[in-house]
C-alpha cells in the first residue's frame, strides 16, 4: 500500500514537468500552486515530490547527525518549499548535492539550495577558491558540468552558480555520511551521457534519477549523449542492485526521476517494456523500414496506456523516434 499513496498526481506532475525539459532550460511557469510532499522511504531516506503544479524531478533526501544529502533539486523558484519541506526531516545543513543529469527539472535548483549549505571543510579558505567553498558541495559526473558550462544542442551555457563544484571521471564515487555508505555510479549513454544513480546502502535505497520513471516512456536524448541501448543497460544495472522481499512489497526500495516510490517489481516491469520495444523497433529497422513505417506500425501500441502521451515535450511519436534513430544509428 505504501508505494501507492502518491500515485494519484504524480503522472499530471511529471508532465508539467517535462513542458519545461523541452530546450531542457526552466520557462516561465506558474510555481505558487505547487506543493512539496514528503514521503518517508526507509532508514534515513525520504522523498519530496511535487504536487499541484510544476514541480520538477523528484529529489531524495537522507539525513543524520552530519547534515542533509540531497539527490536533486527540481527548479529555483521552490527552493524555498523545497527548504521548508526539508526542515521538517532535519534541521541541520545541507552538505551535499548529487546532479543525476543536467537536464534544469533536476538541476534548476541548484544554486539557491547549494548557498542554503555548508561544505564540510576544515582550515583556511584561500580567497581565490572561496566562492567554490562556500555553500553545500555539488557532485556531478564530468560529463554534466561539460554540458552545463558550454552551449548545447541550441542552448546557451547555464548559469556558473549552478555548476557542479566537485565532478568524478571514474566508474564511481563513494562517500561515507551519517554512518551510510553511498555509492554515486555512473551510468554512460543511456538517458544522457552524464547520468549517475545514487545508492544509500545501509538504508537499502536507489536515486535513479530519469533512468527510472514511472509516468512516461524512456527519455533519449539523444543530442546530449544519450542512447536506448545504454538506457535500457542503465535499467538492468538497477535491476542487478536491488535486493528484493518475494512475494511481496518491500527489499530494496527505487526512488524514480518521476513518478511514485517503487520496488523490483515496478523497475522489471519497465525494463520489459523498454526491451520488448526495442526488439521490435530493432526488426523494423533491420527490415530497412523507414521512420514513419516504423510510427505506422505503432510499435508501443500495447504499452500506450501506461507510459504514451500525444501532447507535451515527450509524446510517443518522439520516443518512437528517438528509439528508431538510436538503434538505426548503432549508438553504445
Amino acid at each position: 500500500m505504501k508505494l501507492k499513496l502518491l500515485k494519484r498526481g504524480f503522472v499530471a506532475c511529471a508532465l508539467l514537468a517535462l513542458g519545461a525539459v523541452a530546450g531542457y532550460a526552466q520557462q516561465q511557469q506558474d510555481f505558487s500552486k505547487t506543493e512539496i510532499h514528503v514521503l518517508p522511504v526507509q532508514g534515513n531516506v525520504y522523498m519530496l515530490v511535487g504536487v499541484g503544479g510544476p514541480a520538477g524531478g523528484n529529489i531524495t533526501v537522507q539525513a543524520g547527525n552530519d547534515g542533509v544529502f540531497l539527490v536533486d533539486t527540481m527548479y529555483a523558484p521552490l527552493a524555498d518549499k523545497i527548504l521548508a519541506a526539508i526542515r521538517t526531516i532535519s534541521k541541520g545543513p545541507i552538505r551535499y548535492i548529487v546532479d543525476t543529469h543536467v537536464h534544469a527539472d533536476h538541476t534548476g535548483g541548484n544554486e539557491p539550495l547549494r548557498k542554503a549549505g555548508a561544505t564540510i571543510s576544515g582550515g583556511n579558505v584561500s580567497a581565490d577558491i572561496k566562492d567554490s567553498a562556500e555553500g553545500a558541495q555539488i557532485i556531478a559526473h564530468q560529463n554534466i558540468l561539460n554540458r552545463m558550462s558550454s552551449a548545447s544542442a541550441g542552448q546557451p551555457a547555464m548559469p556558473s552558480a549552478t555548476w557542479p563544484t566537485d565532478t568524478y571521471m571514474t566508474d564511481e564515487k563513494d562517500i561515507f555520511f551519517n554512518n551510510e555508505g553511498i555509492q554515486v555510479i555512473h551510468i554512460p549513454a543511456a538517458h544522457t551521457d552524464g547520468d549517475s544513480i545514487v545508492f544509500f546502502r545501509r538504508s537499502d535505497v536507489i536515486s535513479t534519477g530519469d533512468l527510472f520513471t514511472t509516468t512516461m516512456y524512456p527519455l533519449i536524448d539523444l543530442d546530449r549523449g544519450g542512447s536506448y541501448q545504454g538506457f535500457i543497460a542503465g535499467l538492468q544495472k538497477i535491476v542487478d542492485m536491488i535486493i528484493p522481499v518475494y512475494g511481496q512489497e518491500g527489499g530494496t526500495m527505487v526512488i524514480p526521476g518521476h513518478g511514485r516510490l517503487c520496488d523490483l517489481g515496478d523497475v522489471l516491469e519497465y525494463r520489459e517494456m523498454a526491451i520488448i520495444i526495442r526488439d521490435r523497433v530493432q526488426d523494423m529497422v533491420n527490415k530497412g523500414m523507414t521512420l514513419e513505417q516504423v510510427k505506422a506500425a505503432k510499435p508501443t501500441i500495447d504499452y500506450d496506456p501506461l507510459y504514451g502521451s500525444t501532447t507535451g515535450f515527450w509524446t510517443t511519436d518522439k520516443f518512437v523516434e528517438a528509439v528508431y534513430k538510436s538503434l538505426k544509428e548503432n549508438r553504445k
